[in-house]
């Protein structure tokens, strides 16, 4: 939003999905839509105004620290999920053509609103058993 922080991006895909879990509607007021980015096709510009947050023992959160925007999702948890970004759709400047593929956490989305169309819908368990989280309940 101040523009402290800006990325560019190569490899964008033209789809997206949707996080149900309590932790990204907290981070957003609602599901994050976000665009799954290769970290090695992201360039930062402003890091220094960069913040991060652990918020599970296998994913950090970022955020602009002069306006709050939040940046990316990223799991830290070695595997092959952690060489990417989640980054919220509404920070591209051009979102023509993009397509919802996916929604994760379905099964913590709350009642009161869904998304209309077909796409991979994917429960917790499945999510962590994805990120390699042993025993995922």
């Amino acid at each position: 939003m101040c523009g402290a922080v800006r990325f560019s991006a190569r490899d964008v895909p033209d789809t997206f999905g949707a996080c149900h879990c309590e932790m990204c509607r907290r981070w957003t007021g609602s599901a994050l839509l976000g665009i799954t980015v290769p970290v090695a096709s992201v360039e930062w510009q402003g890091e220094a105004h960069i913040r991060t947050l652990q918020s599970s023992d296998w994913a950090e959160r970022a955020w602009c620290q002069r306006c709050g925007t939040g940046l990316y999702y990223h799991v830290t948890l070695d595997g092959p999920m952690s060489a990417n970004y989640e980054i919220p759709v509404g920070l591209l400047d051009d979102l023509s053509g993009l397509e919802m593929d996916s929604e994760i956490y379905i099964d913590h989305k709350p009642h009161a609103y869904a998304y209309a169309g077909e796409r991979l819908r994917m429960t917790r368990k499945q999510i962590l058993e994805k990120i390699g989280i042993e025993g995922a309940p």
